[in-house]
C-alpha cells in the first residue's frame, strides 16, 4: 500500500476554516502502527488511535474504508454526549466507515497540527485525506446527513450473506443461509436458496416443504413453484428396477416405456440431463402415425424443465426438443 501524503503538511482542505493547519505535521504522525483495542461495548468498526498510530489507522487504513475521526477529552461534557451517538452510528451502518476515536489531551502534536480550539472536533478521512468536519454534539439526524454526502449506503447484510453463501461450500453456505433467515425469516431468496442446498444434499423432504411453508404465500414466485415441483417428483418413489430398465433400452432403443420409467428414475435421483436426453430420444424415435409417445414426452419435458435446478441441463433439453420438433 502506498502510504498516503501528510495531508496537513500540504494544504488546507477546509479552506477559510480555522480547524486544521496547513503547517506541517509532526514527526511522530508517521510512526510505526501500534495495536489498540476498542472501547468497553464497542464493535469492530469502533476502536481508539494514538499519535503512534495515527499514520496507520487513519491515513493508511482511510484509503480502503472511510474514517470517521473523533477528537474528544474526559473533561469534555458535549463530547461525552456525542461520543455513544458516534458509536451507534458506526454500527447502524454497518461497517461503511470506521470511527477513531483520539483522546487530545494525550495528543498534543496532533492537537497542535489540527490547530484545535474547540471540542468535540469530528473529521471524515476518506483517500488518505481529510474531507469534512464539524464541531460541537450534533443531533444524530444532523450527523447522519453530514455522513451521507459521503458515505455510499450500507449493503444489505441478507444479500451480501446470499452472495457469499452462492461461492461457498456446501456445509458453509447451510450456516450462510440459516444466519440469513435468522434476520428475515421468510426471506423468499434465501429460503429458496437453503431449500436448494438442502435437496442437494437429499435432506428429509418433510423438512424442505416445512422451509418453503415458512414463506409467505403472497411473497413466493417461480422459483418456489419450480422447488415444489421437485418436491413432489423426489417424494415419489419410482416403480422398476433402474438396471433392468437400461437393459431393456439397450436391447431395444425404441422401448419407450422403458425410457419414460427410467426418465422417471433418473429425475428421482436428480440426474437430469440423463433423463431429458432419454425422453428426447422417444421426440426423435418416434414415428408411429400421430406421434403420441413424442407428444407424452414432450409434455414431460416442459414439466420436468419446470423443476429442473441445473440451468445449463435445461438449455440444453430445450435447445434439442426445438430440433427435434422441427
Amino acid at each position: 500500500m502506498n502510504t498516503p501524503r501528510n495531508p496537513f503538511a500540504a494544504h488546507d482542505p477546509y479552506a477559510g476554516q480555522a480547524a486544521v493547519s496547513t503547517s506541517p505535521a509532526p514527526a511522530a504522525f508517521g510512526g510505526a502502527a501500534a495495536a489498540t483495542q476498542a472501547p468497553a461495548g464497542a464493535g469492530a468498526w469502533v476502536y481508539d488511535v494514538t499519535e503512534a498510530d495515527f499514520q496507520a489507522r487513519v491515513l493508511e487504513r482511510s484509503l480502503e474504508v472511510p474514517v470517521l475521526l473523533d477528537c474528544w477529552a474526559p473533561w469534555c461534557g458535549p463530547c461525552r454526549s456525542l461520543g455513544p451517538i458516534l458509536e451507534r452510528l458506526a454500527e447502524a451502518y454497518g461497517g461503511a466507515f470506521e470511527l477513531a476515536k483520539i483522546n487530545t489531551d494525550q495528543a498534543p502534536n496532533l492537537s497542535a497540527a489540527l490547530r484545535i480550539r474547540s471540542i468535540p472536533l469530528v473529521v471524515l478521512f476518506v483517500g488518505g485525506r481529510p474531507v469534512d468536519q464539524f464541531t460541537g454534539a450534533l443531533p444524530e439526524g444532523q450527523i447522519r446527513a453530514f455522513l451521507d454526502k459521503h458515505l455510499q449506503p450500507a449493503g444489505d447484510p441478507v444479500e451480501a450473506l446470499l452472495a457469499e453463501a452462492a461461492a461457498a461450500p456446501a456445509e458453509d453456505a447451510e450456516a450462510m443461509l440459516a444466519e440469513a433467515l435468522q434476520m428475515v425469516p421468510g426471506h423468499p431468496d434465501v429460503t429458496a436458496a437453503l431449500a436448494d442446498r438442502l435437496l442437494a444434499r437429499n435432506a428429509e423432504i418433510a423438512d424442505v416443504a416445512a422451509l418453503l411453508d415458512g414463506v409467505p404465500e403472497a411473497d413466493r414466485g417461480e422459483r418456489d413453484a419450480a422447488l415444489r415441483k421437485r418436491l413432489a417428483l423426489l417424494a415419489n418413489r419410482p416403480a422398476g428396477d433402474p438396471k433392468a430398465l437400461a437393459a431393456r433400452i439397450a436391447a431395444n432403443p425404441r422401448d419407450f416405456e422403458a425410457r419414460f420409467a427410467l426418465g422417471a428414475w433418473q429425475v428421482f435421483e436428480s440426474d437430469w440431463k440423463a433423463a431429458f436426453d432419454n425422453l428426447l430420444e422417444v421426440v426423435l424415435r418416434d414415428k408411429a402415425e400421430g406421434k403420441p409417445d413424442r407428444e407424452r414426452a414432450r409434455k414431460q419435458l416442459i414439466e420436468w424443465f419446470g423443476a429442473c435446478p441445473d440451468a445449463e441441463a435445461v438449455s440444453h433439453g430445450r435447445r434439442y426438443l426445438g430440433m427435434y420438433l422441427n
